[in-house]
C-alpha cells in the first residue's frame, strides 16, 4: 500500500489486516508510522514513489498494490510530479508481476477539468494502461470524522449564521461515507483478473452543496442557514474565504473547491455487479454526518485530514548537532527547574496546543496564526486529534510531531509560512541536583531552532527576536507553574477515584 499515512490509507490498513491479508506499506519516512496502532502488524519499507529502485524493491512479491497518494496542494508542478510517481509505480508493478492495482480517484464529468481533477484522472489512466489489471474507483466527496470535506462543511456551517456563497453551492454532488469507500477498497482486492476499468462509487443521496451544509446543521442541532449564491465568488476568492473561516489551509481548500465547480455524480453503478452492497446498504448523507459527529465528540477520530503532509512544508528532520555542520542557525534556549514531578510536567508538555493553548501571550499566538492563514498557511486552528496524547507525524496547530520519546522529549517541526525551516524541542528530565532527594522535581528545557533562508530569513529572525523574551520565556514559566499546580493538586486529592486535575491553562 502507498498512502498508508493518509486519511483513507490509515483506515484501510487495519481493515485489510482484519480481512486476513499480509500488508506491506511503502512510505518516504517510516518513522511517521511508528505510533500507528497497526504499525507492528505490517511490514514497513522506505520508498519515494518517484525513485524507481526504491519502488521496485517495495513491490517485489506483492499481489495487490493500493495506490492512495494524491498531492493535495497548490504547487505549480504537482501534475508533473504525480504523473512521474504513477508512471514509476505502474512500471515497477508490471515488471514485478503484480496481479492487481487498486486506485482511489474522484468523480468527475467529461470535458475540461480543474488541474487537480485532471491530474487524478491522468493518474488513473496511467495505471489502467500499465498492463496490470487495475480497478480505478472514482469516489464522490468523502464524509467521515476528520475528512477535509466534512471539516470544511462543519466549520462553514457552525461559524456563519448566514452564508454568502459561490454559485457552485447549487451544483449536484453525490457524497459517500468513508466506511463505504473502505468497503469497496477491501473488496476490490478480489476482483476477477480480467477487470481493468474505472468504477463510479457514491452514496445514495444526490445533493446540492448548500443542502449538504444545511443537512449538517440539522444533525448538529443548529438552525438551517440562509445561503445566497453570489456570482462574484470566483474559486480563488472562495478558497481565500475557506482558508480564513475554517482550519482548512488554502493549499487544501483550492483542490476541494476546484472539484465543486462541476456536477460530480455517479453515472454508472457497475460496481454492483462485482461487489455486494455493505450490510444494511449504503450510508445516507445525514447518517454519515451523524456518525462523524459521534466519533469526534467521543474523541475517536481514527485518521484526519491533518495527517496529510502540507505541500511546501519542510519534510526533512532536524540535522544532527553539533552546530549543524556549517549552517547558519539561530536558537532560543530556555531551562527551568521545577518542583513538579517529571510525570506531571510531561503531561503538560504532551497536552500542549489545541484547546490547551501554548501557555504564553495567547493574543500573540492568535495573531501569528491569522497572519499565517492570510498568506495561505495552515494557521493555528488546525488543532490536534487527541487532547492528551500525541503521535509521530500528527499535526499540532501549525506544527507537526517529528520526534517523540514519551515522558522525555518532543520535537515539533513548523509548517507555518516562514523563510526557513524551524523546530521547537521540549525536554523533561528528573532534577538530580534538587535539594530534596525524596522529591527531586524536574528540569524543563525548551529550544527553538531556525535555519534562515537567505537575507529574508535573517531579517525575519531579527524582527521577532524582541518577542522571544515574552513568548518563549513566558511559555517555559507557565508550563512549569501549571505542572507544579497539577502536582500539588494531585497530591492533595483524595484517592477515591476522583478525576485527576486538568493541565488546561
Amino acid at each position: 500500500m502507498t498512502g498508508a499515512s493518509g486519511y483513507v490509507g490509515g483506515r484501510l490498513v487495519p481493515r485489510l489486516l482484519d480481512a486476513g491479508y499480509d500488508v506491506r506499506v511503502a512510505v518516504r519516512n517510516p518513522q511517521r508510522l511508528r505510533d500507528y496502532p497497526w504499525a507492528d502488524r505490517v511490514e514497513i519499507v522506505k520508498a519515494d514513489l518517484t525513485v524507481a529502485g526504491e519502488v521496485t524493491a517495495a513491490v517485489e512479491g506483492v499481489d495487490v498494490l493500493y495506490y492512495l497518494v494524491h498531492a493535495m496542494g497548490a504547487g505549480g508542478d504537482f501534475e508533473k510530479s504525480e504523473s512521474l510517481a504513477a508512471t514509476t509505480v505502474a512500471t515497477a508493478a508490471k515488471n514485478a508481476g503484480v496481479s492487481r492495482i487498486v486506485y482511489l480517484g474522484g468523480l468527475h464529468p467529461d470535458g475540461p477539468l480543474s488541474p487537480h481533477l485532471r491530474s487524478r484522472a491522468e493518474v488513473g489512466r496511467i495505471l489502467l494502461d500499465s498492463g496490470v489489471p487495475t480497478a480505478a474507483l472514482q469516489a464522490g466527496t468523502v464524509i467521515g470524522s476528520g475528512s477535509a470535506s466534512f471539516e470544511m462543511i462543519r466549520h462553514l456551517t457552525e461559524v456563519l449564521p448566514y452564508m454568502p456563497a459561490p454559485k457552485w453551492v447549487r451544483n449536484f454532488i453525490q457524497p459517500i461515507a468513508v466506511r463505504d469507500v473502505l468497503h469497496y477498497l477491501v473488496a476490490a482486492a478480489e476482483l476477477p483478473p480480467e477487470v481493468n476499468r474505472t468504477f463510479d462509487i457514491g452514496g445514495p443521496d444526490v445533493l446540492r452543496y448548500g443542502q449538504m451544509m444545511n443537512g449538517y446543521a440539522l444533525e448538529a442541532g443548529l438552525k438551517q442557514r440562509p445561503i445566497a449564491s453570489l456570482p462574484v465568488f470566483t474559486p480563488w476568492l472562495a478558497s481565500q474565504w475557506v482558508n480564513l473561516v475554517t482550519p482548512i489551509p488554502r493549499a487544501l481548500a483550492v483542490p476541494i473547491i476546484a472539484s465543486l465547480q462541476y456536477d460530480c455524480v455517479v453515472r454508472e453503478n457497475d460496481i454492483d455487479d462485482f461487489v455486494p452492497l455493505p450490510e444494511g446498504g449504503l450510508t445516507g448523507y445525514r447518517r454519515s454526518v451523524s456518525l462523524a459527529l459521534g466519533k469526534e465528540r467521543a474523541g475517536e477520530v481514527e485518521t484526519s485530514w491533518q495527517d496529510s503532509s502540507v505541500y511546501g512544508a519542510p519534510s526533512d528532520p532536524l540535522p544532527s548537532d553539533p552546530q549543524w555542520s556549517g549552517h547558519t542557525v539561530f536558537t532560543d534556549l530556555r531551562e527551568k527547574h521545577t518542583q513538579a514531578s517529571p510525570a506531571e510536567l510531561w503531561r503538560v508538555v504532551e497536552g500542549i496546543g489545541g484547546e490547551n493553548g501554548w501557555y504564553s501571550f495567547p493574543l500573540a499566538w492568535a495573531a501569528r496564526g491569522w497572519a499565517d492563514k492570510v498568506v495561505g498557511g495552515v494557521g493555528l486552528r488546525r488543532g490536534r486529534r487527541n487532547a492528551t496524547r500525541l503521535g509521530i507525524g500528527e499535526a499540532l496547530d501549525w506544527w507537526r510531531v517529528e520526534e517523540l520519546d514519551r515522558g522525555r522529549f518532543l520535537r515539533l517541526r513548523a509548517e507555518m509560512r516562514v523563510p526557513g525551516p524551524a523546530w521547537l524541542e521540549l525536554t523533561v528530565t528528573p532534577d538530580h541536583e534538587a535539594a530534596d532527594p525524596d522529591a527531586p522535581g524536574a528540569v524543563y528545557r525548551q529550544r527553538a531552532v531556525f535555519f534562515p533562508r537567505g537575507l529574508g530569513g535573517r531579517l525575519y529572525w531579527m524582527a521577532i527576536l524582541p518577542f522571544h523574551g515574552v513568548i518563549f520565556a513566558g511559555m517555559a514559566r507557565r508550563i512549569t507553574l501549571t505542572a507544579e499546580k497539577n502536582t500539588a493538586a494531585r497530591a492533595a486529592a483524595p484517592t477515591d477515584g476522583q478525576s485527576a486535575p486538568s493541565n488546561r491553562s
